[in-house]
């Protein structure tokens, strides 16, 4: 989805900055830009340390001289494990990455942002930051710390030009699993039957978050998923999450949720 946003906000007409810690997937993102790869700089950081990323600041205004729009896309998810069955490095990796990358690039731009005529910071939560999913406790955990401070900053924010959104995407065709080492291959392009059954493709769910950082929305909810589940949660908690306790156990192998 990352990349869908680069590549719409580019074409946009917009000039962008793409950080992120794998440099061959910069690069694929530089070629896809086609003849509007002019307006793109790419940037190798690790945003899991707060080094680098403090580091990048400097490197990403001298590349374009201001910044007006930062983007916390970066996500990875955990294996399909309890709680009491994960290793605590992965728990610690997944906060890192999730959580504290989002907070680490917040606090080394905000300072600029809040110099600028008008700004905006866009977090992406998920469904699982609002509500609980069996085998992706963790993942969800820290999804639901990038919802509350991002839903804090709207307050702590809301005297200044920057406005704060964030995103909760549903099910979509993207390749968080390779990126979060729990698969080899990469997903089809979901033209055929992931579409069909509903899931979003990355390019339509860019186009939804953008249109909704223009109208400077505080939530977006990306897919029908995300939005019943949304509401089925504010209505009745503990419904909902029997409703998910059944869809979750029906895919996993017996014994999992038992």
């Amino acid at each position: 989805m990352g990349r869908e946003l680069v590549l719409n906000l580019l074409k946009r007409e917009n000039r962008v900055i793409a950080l992120d810690i794998n440099e061959a997937a910069l690069l694929e993102t530089v070629q896809l830009a086609g003849e509007r790869a002019g307006a793109l700089a790419t940037l190798v950081v690790d945003i899991s340390r707060k080094e680098s990323v403090d580091e990048s600041v400097d490197k990403v205004i001298a590349l374009f001289g201001n910044v007006d729009v930062v983007i916390n896309n970066a996500g990875i998810i955990q294996p399909f494990k309890k709680v009491s069955d994960l290793d605590f490095a992965v728990i610690k990796k997944v906060f890192d990455i999730n959580f504290f990358g989002t907070l680490c690039m917040i606090r080394a731009f905000l300072p600029h942002l809040l110099t600028r005529p008008e700004a905006h910071i866009v977090n992406i939560s998920s469904m699982g930051g609002f509500m609980p999913f069996p085998g992706q406790a963790v993942y969800g955990a820290s999804k639901a710390a990038v919802k509350i401070m991002s839903e804090s900053l709207v307050l702590e924010l809301a005297a200044t030009r920057v406005r704060v959104t964030t995103v909760f995407p549903g099910a979509m065709v993207t390749n968080i699993t390779v990126n979060s080492g729990l698969s080899a291959a990469p997903p089809n392009d979901g033209a055929g039957a992931e579409a069909q059954k509903g899931i979003l493709l990355p390019s339509i769910a860019a186009e939804m978050i953008i249109k909704g950082v223009e109208k400077n929305k505080n939530r977006i909810f990306i897919g029908q998923d995300s939005k019943m589940l949304d509401l089925l949660y504010r209505i009745s908690p503990d419904f909902a999450c029997k409703f998910i306790y059944k869809q979750m156990k029906s895919k996993f192998v017996a014994g999992f949720l038992d």
